[in-house]
């Protein structure tokens, strides 16, 4: 059966080449029949890298072998399959990452702790190392400058489309590319710090300043962002900075104003673009807290709506129903008064301190919900606090996918 493509899809943009990357895609029958799963990159040697992982308590192997590559700080090959997780598989899991590494280093020539590793797929199944190690040699040859589409789409899962960005950013008065791709539809609630991303630039960053602007990043784009409230043991944002470029020589923070500025603009349109894939989805959520005590707060109220099953489930069947926004806000376990808190939808406030406003008319809010994105306002009354989190509908498509994952 074709994969029906998501009605909140986006266009894969055009994606030059990126000075320092070579990559490409390959069939290696992991799990899948008839497509590319298997991925790798090679890394121009002048390469530092940064990395963000799932917080969850039960990783797969590949993040226990990139949290320890890491230290390192210079990365050379990047090898990504899917169909497979490789989580919960012990010392096999252990073994794969091990061997895979060493495969991939042989090829381009350096230490196995410069190549990363990232898995995405079904857990608990041992991954057939031999598989995708006789993948690589012929996919190592065949690396070009433009792959990028082709990598997009072997990482992908349950995706419906491939997912990528790319910008033009300045250092000094030099121009630099930022490009990502990433994957993810479903058990999406990133806690950095199954979805995976990762971004490339020529520039020449040293590995704790590219490090410091990644984790800042996330923090505001991922990790607002929610599909079904499972952080996955795969999560996995990781940034390469290729050195290929020609500009002033990065000596602190205040040198990447304009890089961290656009490194955010890249992390939030891929964080999206996952959101708008989400299993089964027919809207984007957008839900924007403000009046919370604290930031923090608001970030909380706001996850604990954009996780209700109840406000997801009644976006999904267009009803303006107020009050399960109202619940999910007083289930939060943050600051919160009943008689100052005010709702609103899609421009349209609907309660104000604690009342539905008088000669209220669901009508426009109505015609907003038919729509594909939908815009909700929370204003809990009682502090500066703010933030805005995303997330789609709940439908029965999402019962379908997960129901026969396996199968």
């Amino acid at each position: 059966m074709a994969t029906v493509i998501s009605p909140l899809a986006v266009p894969l943009p055009a994606l030059p080449p990126l000075a320092g990357v070579r990559l490409g895609a390959a069939a290696a029958g992991i799990r899948y029949t008839g497509r590319n799963d298997v991925v790798m990159m090679e890394l121009a040697a002048s390469t530092t890298v940064a990395g963000v992982f799932t917080s969850n308590k039960c990783p797969g192997a590949p993040i226990d072998w990139c949290r320890d590559a890491l230290a390192g700080g210079h990365a050379r090959a990047v090898v990504i399959n899917a169909g497979n997780a490789n989580v919960f598989t012990g010392a096999a899991g252990a073994a794969t990452t091990k061997a895979t590494a060493a495969a991939a280093a042989k090829l381009v020539g350096c230490k196995p702790k410069q190549v990363f590793l990232a898995s995405t797929g079904v857990i608990g199944e041992v991954l057939p190392t031999e598989k995708l190690t006789a993948a690589l040699p012929a996919l190592h040859a065949a690396l070009t400058d433009d792959g990028w589409e082709a990598a997009a789409r072997g990482i992908m899962t349950t995706d419906t489309f491939p997912k990528a960005s790319t910008v033009i950013a300045k250092i000094g008065d030099a121009d630099i590319r930022i490009t990502g791709i990433a994957k993810g539809s479903g058990m999406i609630a990133p806690d950095m710090a199954t979805m995976l991303c990762f971004i490339f630039t020529d520039a020449a960053i040293p590995a704790p300043l590219l490090q410091a602007a990644l984790s800042k990043g996330v923090g505001t784009t991922f990790n607002c962002t929610t599909v079904d409230s499972d952080t996955s043991t795969s999560d996995t944002v990781m940034l390469f900075a290729t050195g290929a470029a020609k500009h002033p020589k990065v000596t602190d923070a205040k040198m990447l104003k304009g890089f961290t500025k656009a490194l955010h603009g890249v992390l939030l349109d891929l964080a999206l673009q996952v959101t708008r894939d989400g299993e089964g989805a027919q809207k984007l959520i957008r839900i924007d807290v403000t009046g919370a005590a604290t930031n923090k707060s608001a970030k909380r109220i706001g996850m604990a709506v954009a996780n209700s099953p109840l406000v997801k489930t009644a976006i999904a069947g267009e009803d303006a129903n107020w009050g399960r926004i109202v619940m999910a806000v007083g289930k939060a376990g943050e600051p919160a008064d009943r008689d100052k808190l005010s709702i609103g939808m899609g421009g349209v406030w609907m309660a104000r301190d604690g009342a539905v406003i008088a000669g209220y008319d669901e009508t426009p809010v109505v015609a907003h919900m038919k729509g594909l994105e939908v815009d909700i306002a929370i204003d809990i009354g009682l502090g500066k606090g703010k933030a805005t989190v995303w997330t789609c509908d709940l439908t029965h498509g999402y019962i379908d996918i997960n129901g026969s994952y396996r199968s």
